[in-house]
């Protein structure tokens, strides 16, 4: 046993839990209740009181556990060699309630803000009749907001999770039982068509009761892909055309005559079919599988949606003059019986032209398809111009209200999604370019050994390459196998994947695959290596009197060592005279990604996020000297340990400059079906990252002043203590990779088909080669959490200790950031978050799994005490004693229900104790894997 405290590691909900606010809360509790209650009793019913019983049991001792009334172990000795057969449904019952309980919160906080709403109190911030407010104030004239927002673009970027898995019956099931309670809420007891909302209720619990929450097989990307498309006919296809449509007219409304936003502000993108760093699975078939789905989930939207206008634009040339256009578009059609339809003749020539595109474009045809024999769209541009006619002919004679409905929402629609949906990103590592080209070189007799090169002489031999028009390989080289004179696997697969992409834009357009990501960018060839690729697709073309590529290559700096170097790199580049015609040809605009995991990974929370932050502030520097425009993409996980957190607050945590009107950030994992799953709180989170885009473009957010430079230069001594205080546990403890995977379910991420992607870059056990979505994962499943909070506390005791100012005064410093620079009380408010969701008690059983004492000791007491120095220094630097003081959503979460997670862990250790000893039961597999699922659906944000 691992001797700890478990009142001094009990959760952090327990001991500084408050009851401010109670009454507000009750609302959600009796939802809660229940819902809980009619999961219980569906639990009995299908599966007998024994189950139902030990369900209870279990319940109820999470909450002495709680309430500390017994110990741990008291709790784990009630699954001790519990029979799989009953373990299952306890880990099924727990990890339903956790998705129940997810609803209760989400309908809470509606209620609450709809609360405020009825109040009159003022705008919420992030919301974006706050930020209006906002800019109104600072009374910005319209010359500074039309530069500001030229090219503006906001663009979440949805990525494949292997947690996010949950069959599309759960996830329509979870959107029912939302409207349901949404109805209950409003204090219904039935629905429109007279139903009992209670049976609703029970009827749908049942359904998800009786539905396997995880597949079998293992997740294929094909899988991913499905998943991924989702949520646009789920929320986005009403959603993104909505926000869109209002923040162009509040803008222009506030700057006339700017011509503000004449593109779409928020454009979605996906890396799920596109990102091979690490993943052999994604080859150029499934490139083309991500385009083409993407294409027909666009393409069957809009032909749905001209099949409802049609009935619904009934208008009669007897009774309406319509426009001389829109009766040029309806000639198309000569049906007799709407020869006085001329909407409907013109809706009819639109979709018969659709249908069209889709038989040229498409390899499947959706439905509400009409063969009129037309031709087919070119561009979306076209579609887009026959709408417009049908919208300026309705305006003619007063049918403002009409064309503002479902027809406005299609043209915005059409303007944001085109014919591709959603840009798809190429991702892949620098390392594997290097291998390409290399071969390519030598194939071509331009180069026998390319890897041999320094990197000068490598810039000079790629720029050369670059400046011609002769591809280095031909059909010979990719038809014939490597015995006979061919290429390897790895380069035809590379040169396929390019290949696929450049048919997916000249299918779709040019935004179906807009980005060229390259991992672990250290380098300018590794910038021109991704170039020679493109090019050898044709896609990429700087010989010629005006250079052209659709697709912009975009260097991702991942490790701290990288984002420190990555201002120089940017610089090389740009200084590159092709390279730099090429960025004057896309606008004069660069995209760099920042990568939060892997920087995190290597130095740990505090040392990466400044690392970021100080990575920002020298790339604006580079680009605002070099006269171009750039964007970051922010590589965020779900999980506070990989960028993480609140978008809000993290967007106006960046430095200055560092948002110009663009931003865009991935979005992983859990969190994806809790912003984006129903369009409620898909417009919430998608009006706070349009919110927080305006406010860091044009107002001054960051607050530092003339205190910038001693700010920044007290942040990289704090920051320097923490990567060591990291570096002594996670790079330098013997044993410590050891550790980890005993103590966590890390292996098992990798053996029980979780995901599509393999869990590590290499088939090594080293956490340099370990993905950062299993690394913290394992953590969170722990309930360590270590990548959000680790080192911190260290750093900030040896900093106040070592100055020569006093104590007193190093802590009046720190306590003044807080207040004042929103970077850092965003980094110790979600420091604060992740350490509301460890609990170390729980965490102690974990490492009972590692079989070495010594070991266990050795890396498990560092933990604890880091743990502990941590929330000290939190309440030190902050004044708050409550963890949560800032964060009163998540406190409500803490305590009313996750103690409900209690059973999950203890039942994941005892089945990672039998899978380990050799027990290969089928249903211990899937136990494991059901624990994983139900803990990330429960913490919502674990990978």
């Amino acid at each position: 046993m691992v001797e700890v405290s478990d009142t001094a590691l009990a959760p952090i909900g327990a001991v500084q839990r408050t009851l401010v606010g109670r009454e507000a809360t009750e609302p959600m509790r009796a939802d809660i209740r229940l819902l809980g209650a009619i999961l219980g009793d569906t639990v009995r019913e299908q599966n007998g009181d024994e189950v139902f019983d030990l369900v209870e049991r279990a319940r109820v001792e999470s909450f002495r556990v709680r309430r500390s009334e017994i110990d741990r172990a008291d709790m784990a000795r009630l699954f001790s060699g519990l029979d799989i057969h009953r373990a299952i449904p306890v880990i099924r019952a727990f990890s339903h309630f956790a998705l129940l309980a997810n609803v209760a919160e989400d309908i809470h906080r509606e209620r609450r803000r709809a609360v405020h709403v009825a109040a009159g109190d003022p705008p919420q911030d992030s919301s974006l009749a706050a930020t209006y407010a906002k800019l109104e104030a600072a009374e910005l004239d319209s010359a500074t907001v039309a530069d500001a927002l030229r090219g503006a673009l906001v663009s979440p970027v949805i990525t494949a999770h292997p947690t996010e898995t949950r069959r599309r019956t759960v996830f329509v099931t979870q959107h029912r039982i939302t409207e349901l309670m949404r109805l209950h809420a409003d204090g219904r007891t039935e629905t429109a068509d007279g139903r009992s909302i209670e049976r609703e209720l029970r009827r749908h619990v049942l359904t998800l009761w009786q539905t396997a929450l995880i597949r079998l097989s293992r997740l294929k990307i094909s899988d991913e892909i499905e998943v991924g498309l989702r949520y646009y006919p789920a929320a986005l296809f009403e959603v993104i055309p909505q926000v869109n449509a209002e923040v162009r007219a509040a803008l222009r409304a506030r700057w006339p005559g700017t011509d503000l936003l004449s593109g779409p502000l928020l454009q979605p993108g996906s890396w799920i079919g596109g990102d091979r760093d690490g993943n052999p699975n994604v080859t150029a078939d499934v490139v083309r599988l991500a385009t083409g789905s993407a294409a027909f989930t666009a393409l069957a939207h809009y032909l749905s949606e001209l099949t409802h206008l049609e009935q619904e634009l009934s208008m009669s040339a007897r009774l309406v003059r319509v426009t001389d256009a829109l009766a040029a578009l309806a000639d198309g059609c000569r049906e007799q019986a709407r020869a006085d339809e001329p909407y409907r003749r013109a809706l009819r020539v639109i979709r018969g032209r659709l249908t069209a595109t889709t038989a040229h474009i498409l390899d499947r045809r959706p439905q509400h398809g009409l063969d009129l024999g037309l031709a087919p769209y070119g561009t979306p541009a076209e579609l887009r111009a026959d709408l417009d006619t049908i919208d300026a002919s309705l305006r003619s004679h007063g049918g403002a209200l009409l064309a503002d409905d479902r027809l406005a929402l299609l043209r915005e629609g059409v303007h944001a999604f085109g014919f591709h949906l959603c840009g798809l990103d190429l991702r892949q590592n620098s390392d594997v370019h290097e291998q390409v080209v290399a071969e390519l070189l030598a194939w071509a007799g331009v180069h026998p050994d390319y890897g041999s090169l320094p990197e000068q002489e490598r810039v000079a031999l790629l720029a050369g390459e670059l400046a011609t028009r002769r591809p280095l390989v031909g059909e010979r080289a990719l038809g014939a196998p490597p015995a006979c004179g061919g290429l390897s696997d790895l380069a035809r697969g590379e040169l396929g994947v390019v290949a696929a992409a450049a048919h997916a834009i000249r299918t779709y357009g040019p935004a179906a695959v807009p980005n060229y990501v390259i991992s672990m960018c250290r380098s300018v060839s590794d910038v021109l290596e991704a170039a020679i690729l493109l090019k050898e697709a044709g896609l990429l073309d700087v010989a010629g009197p005006q250079p052209h590529c659709p697709v912009a290559i975009s260097p991702l700096f991942e490790t701290i060592d990288d984002l420190h170097n990555g201002a120089a790199t940017l610089h090389a580049m740009l200084e590159l005279p092709l390279y730099r015609a090429l960025v004057a040809a896309r606008g004069d605009c660069q995209e760099v990604m920042l990568g939060y995991s892997d920087s995190n990974k290597d130095g740990g929370y505090l040392a990466a996020n400044w690392a970021v932050y100080r990575a920002e502030l020298a790339l604006v520097e580079v680009a605002r000297k070099a006269g171009i425009r750039l964007r970051l993409f922010h590589g965020r996980g779900g999980t506070v340990g990989r960028g993480g957190g609140p978008s809000y607050q993290a967007i106006l945590a960046q430095p200055p400059g560092a948002v110009s009107g663009s931003l865009r950030l991935t979005e992983q994992g859990e969190v994806i079906a809790a912003k984006y799953a129903e369009p409620r709180t898909a417009r919430r989170n998608l009006e706070s990252l349009v919110a927080a885009t305006l406010e860091s473009t044009l107002l001054d957010v960051e607050g530092l002043g003339d205190a910038a430079e001693p700010a920044y230069a007290l942040l990289d001594e704090v920051a320097a203590l923490a990567r060591r205080a990291y570096a002594e546990l996670v790079h330098e403890t013997p044993g410590f990779v050891e550790y980890f995977m005993a103590s966590t379910p890390a292996s098992e991420i990798g053996s029980l088909n979780i995901g599509s992607r393999p869990t590590s870059r290499k088939p090594t056990s080293s956490i340099a080669d370990l993905r950062a979505i299993p690394w913290v994962l394992a953590w969170s499943q722990s309930r360590v959490m270590l990548p959000g909070w680790y080192g911190t506390g260290t750093a900030f005791e040896r900093w106040i200790a070592a100055g020569p100012e006093t104590q007193d005064e190093r802590v009046r410093a720190l306590h003044d950031l807080y207040r004042r620079w929103p970077f850092f009380r965003s980094v110790l408010s979600n420091m604060a978050q992740v350490l509301a969701k460890s609990d170390l008690g729980l965490a102690a059983r974990y490492a009972e799994l590692v079989d070495d004492e010594s070991l266990r000791h050795r890396v498990f007491d560092k933990i604890v005490a880091e743990h502990q120095r941590t929330i000290a220094m939190h309440k030190l630097i902050t004044g708050q004693g409550d963890l949560l003081a800032d964060n009163p959503a998540l406190a409500r979460s803490v305590f009313n229900r996750f103690p409900y997670l209690e059973p999950l862990n203890h039942l994941q250790v005892e089945l990672l104790r039998r899978y380990r000893c050799g027990d290969d039961d089928e249903l211990v597999q899937r136990g494991i894997l059901l624990t994983m699922n139900g803990l990330a659906s429960a913490l919502r944000n674990s990978g």
